[in-house]
């Protein structure tokens, strides 16, 4: 039986409904905003045995009819591989919902989320995770919710409810943030170099919105009865979790401190093997799983080593509880590359290449809501060798596209206009090293590469990971800065903060607890931003503003203006006047609709010659001009004078000399090469030449 609910959510009415599509599935609903629908359902199945996980898997669907618009590609229009914004819509629907299930369940989650309407005027990310929210409620699954999520803008210091791609792109503030009507789980925003309180009150302006779709989501599911599904969760055998506890002393924790990422996880293998070994008659007899004693093992040293953090400010590697490990920098270490810049801190090492290009090397976008250009690229990858594993190299996976964009978010505010610096650019990230936060390591390697490169950005930027310990039990908690790969593992949040001396460029923040105080998250922010300041010290002292001058291996740009109406000409019938200038003089042409022409050379040389080129070609004629022109006919009357690719005019016999010319050939001859004056342009391509008035009276 069809129910809906609906309240008035930024200048439109917001409705949920469910009982009228996909009524299969476990729980399903629509979502929907103005002409903007988004179909969720939540299915779970069996569990899974032998894992140790929740398999949980979300996809964010867009679908192209929605927008009213057909595949772009020529060949293939069924919509296959998901667009990165898709990819990253589905990481950011997982992160707030992940952490709201029992610890330990081992049963398959699946939600779906498919637009299947859209206005094609701002993101639907938002709406998918309060229908990933209703669906699992509707489903009777064990989810501890309803959650929400709102996205929320900043312009002209006007806070901005769920902005629309221009109101964002105007604007100076990109923030979505998910949680529960006591807490926030998720927070994902990009902002233009903006101060830290400004986005802090956003939290709060965000959160009052959460509220009330979390009430809403109440109000429908009160109209409903809904049947509670079983489950079942990773249960340890009998007597184990005892047993490894007293195993996993005080003084075996020890041994662990100090030690590198290498060690540290030498010395886990070693403990693991001698447990297993101890233990192996339990194992032998079935009594208990060798997963039982991974698992006991770990929650034992977790127990141990957060009681550390929290009662003796005591961290694995010995840092203070806001001190960030060692940074060291190095940049034009590629000789070959426009930029490079080498970031190390402690064990995390990132190498980040600068690539630049010209306006044809713009990667072109085509999604769902819009089709665009891209002038500025950054991809992350994370090679098997970071953690010294051996794995299959195969394509990019979500994680990476997610730190890759991440990176990319922070950068953007200070990447040069094209008017003031009309190269494409692409940047890649190689993860040498990994020990906890690649992707902040990735947002300053890029930095000093573009600063190796010569490009002029606005202002350095870093990040950095932050994390947190905390006990519910007694409320207390430890914020932790520059966190590493095993305080990620054992801790409770993982809260990147990235940004320049201006303000902040981007924030991510997951945490594995059912939310967060928004006082805790102002906290956290502040610890941050001591942190960044320390990292921007040390980058600064490999390279203190960018350089001057573009490595001589970048390509050349320049730009010139034309007659738009000349567009047409400097293309030529079938492209072929543009084409033979490229293969004449070796360069690449670009040519906007109002009439900037940009030229990408190898060389100087040759791209002057290709710009002469194109300004003979778009050369108007103006009236009083003087102009050197070519004499390619001698009629009886005067001489047809070429001042310019097909631009030929008539200097009339009287108009050849001072005194009076009896015959054409007496004064000019085919071939001559003289100066002459327009006296007239028509519309029709008629041109009138004087010689006589630039010769001496």
């Amino acid at each position: 039986m069809e129910k809906m609910t609906s309240m008035q959510f930024a200048g439109k009415e917001l409705t949920l409904r469910t009982g009228k599509l996909a009524t299969m599935a476990g729980g399903s609903c629509e979502i929907q905003w103005g002409d903007n629908i988004v179909l969720v359902t939540a299915c779970m199945s069996g569990a899974r045995d032998g894992i140790d996980y929740f398999p949980l898997s979300v996809d964010f669907q867009e679908k192209f009819y929605a927008a009213g618009k057909i595949k772009g590609s020529k060949f293939i229009k069924r919509e296959g591989r998901p667009s990165d914004n898709a990819i990253l819509t589905s990481r950011l629907i997982d992160r707030p919902i992940r952490p709201m299930f029992p610890k330990g369940i081992k049963n398959e989650v699946q939600i779906i989320c498919t637009v299947l309407s859209t206005e094609a005027e701002c993101d639907l990310g938002t709406f998918a995770i309060i229908g990933a929210s209703l669906a699992l409620k509707l489903s009777g699954m064990p989810f501890e919710g309803p959650c929400a999520s709102v996205r929320v803008g900043y312009d002209n210091g006007e806070y901005i409810l769920n902005p629309t791609y221009e109101q964002i792109e105007k604007g100076s503030l990109d923030l979505v943030i998910a949680g529960t009507s006591e807490a926030v789980t998720m927070v994902e925003a990009g902002a233009k170099e903006l101060a830290e309180d400004i986005v802090l009150d956003a939290f709060d302006f965000a959160h009052k919105h959460i509220k009330e779709i979390c009430d809403l989501q109440n109000q429908l599911l009160s109209q409903l009865e809904i049947t509670a599904l079983d489950y079942e969760v990773f249960k340890l055998s009998e007597g184990v979790e005892q047993a490894i506890d007293q195993e996993v002393t005080d003084a075996i924790v020890d041994e662990f401190y100090g030690l590198d990422k290498v060690g540290f996880y030498s010395k886990w293998d070693e403990l693991s093997s001698s447990l297993e070994e101890k233990f192996a008659d339990k194992l032998e007899s079935g009594e208990w799983l060798k997963v039982d004693i991974a698992n006991s093992m770990k929650d034992a040293f977790k127990k141990k080593m957060r009681n550390n953090v929290l009662n003796g400010d005591r961290r694995l590697d010995n840092r203070k509880l806001d001190e960030v490990r060692n940074v060291h920098c190095d940049v034009g270490i590629l000789p070959r590359t426009h930029g490079s810049g080498l970031f190390n801190r402690g064990e995390t090492q990132i190498l980040t290449t600068t690539t630049l290009g010209g306006p044809q090397d713009q990667m072109v976008v085509d999604e769902m809501s819009m089709d665009y250009k891209k002038r500025f690229m950054h991809h992350y990858y994370f090679p098997p060798y970071a953690t010294g594993e051996v794995k299959f190299l195969r394509g990019v996976g979500r994680r990476e596209i997610g730190h890759g964009f991440l990176a990319e978010r922070a950068l953007a505010p200070v990447i040069p206009s094209e008017a003031d610096f009309p190269y494409t650019l692409y940047l890649v990230s190689e993860t040498m090293s990994c020990n906890g936060s690649s992707s902040m390591g990735s947002v300053c390697g890029s930095t000093l590469s573009l600063m190796d490169a010569g490009v002029p950005i606005k202002s350095p930027v870093t990040g950095i990971a932050m994390g947190l310990i905390s006990s519910e039990e007694k409320g207390e908690y430890k914020v932790l800065s520059d966190i590493q790969a095993q305080e990620d593992f054992l801790g409770d949040l993982d809260f990147k903060v990235a940004g320049s001396e201006n303000g902040l460029t981007a924030l991510q923040m997951d945490t594995k607890l059912k939310g967060l105080s928004i006082d805790l998250l102002k906290t956290v922010m502040k610890q941050a931003g001591s942190g960044r300041a320390y990292i921007l010290e040390e980058m600064l002292k490999a390279i203190s503003k960018p350089r001057e001058n573009l490595s001589k291996y970048a390509p050349l740009l320049m730009s010139l203006k034309v007659d738009p109406d000349m567009i047409g000409a400097i293309i030529g019938k079938g492209g072929e006047t543009i084409q033979k200038i490229t293969a004449d003089f070796g360069v690449e042409i670009d040519i906007n609709d109002d009439g900037v022409v940009t030229i990408t050379a190898d060389n100087q040389e040759s791209g002057n010659l290709a710009a002469e080129r194109i300004k003979q070609i778009a050369y108007v004629p103006v009236v009083g001009e003087i102009v050197e022109g070519k004499v390619v006919k001698i009629l009886e009357f005067g001489a047809l004078v070429e001042i310019g690719p097909d631009k030929v005019g008539m200097v009339h016999i009287s108009e050849l000399a001072n005194e009076r010319v009896g015959k054409v050939e007496d004064v000019v001859k085919e071939g001559d090469i003289f100066k002459v004056k327009i006296l007239s342009a028509e519309a029709n391509g008629r041109i009138a030449l004087s010689r006589k008035a630039c010769l001496d009276k």
